[in-house]
C-alpha cells in the first residue's frame, strides 16, 4: 500500500462549476493525518481548531478535524494523489 492508501478511505467529487474534491480519511488514521497535513501546510485561518483554512505549493484547502478534506479546483486525480503524497509523507 501506498502512503494516500494508508491514510485515505475515499475520495468523492463535488458538483458546480469548480471541481472541487473531498477526501475522507480513515477513521482510525485521521488524527496523524491532520497532524503531518497541519505540519506542512500553512494556516491561512482556524476556527476554534475544528475547521482550518490551508494552502500547500499554490493549493488552497480545507481541513476538518472530523477527518475529511475539500481541495479546490484540482486538474485530476494525479495531481490529487501527489499533494497528498508531500502532506502525509
Amino acid at each position: 500500500m501506498g502512503i494516500v492508501e494508508d491514510y485515505v478511505a475515499r475520495t468523492e467529487g463535488t458538483c458546480g462549476k469548480e471541481k472541487d474534491v473531498i477526501v475522507i480519511f480513515r477513521y482510525e488514521k485521521k488524527d496523524e493525518a491532520i497532524n503531518r497535513i497541519l505540519k506542512r501546510a500553512k494556516v491561512e485561518k482556524s476556527l476554534a481548531g475544528i475547521v482550518f483554512e490551508l494552502t500547500f505549493k499554490n493549493f488552497s484547502f480545507r481541513l476538518y478535524q472530523s477527518g475529511k478534506a475539500i481541495f479546490r479546483s484540482l486538474k485530476n486525480k494525479d495531481e490529487l494523489n501527489a499533494v497528498l503524497t508531500e502532506l502525509l509523507s
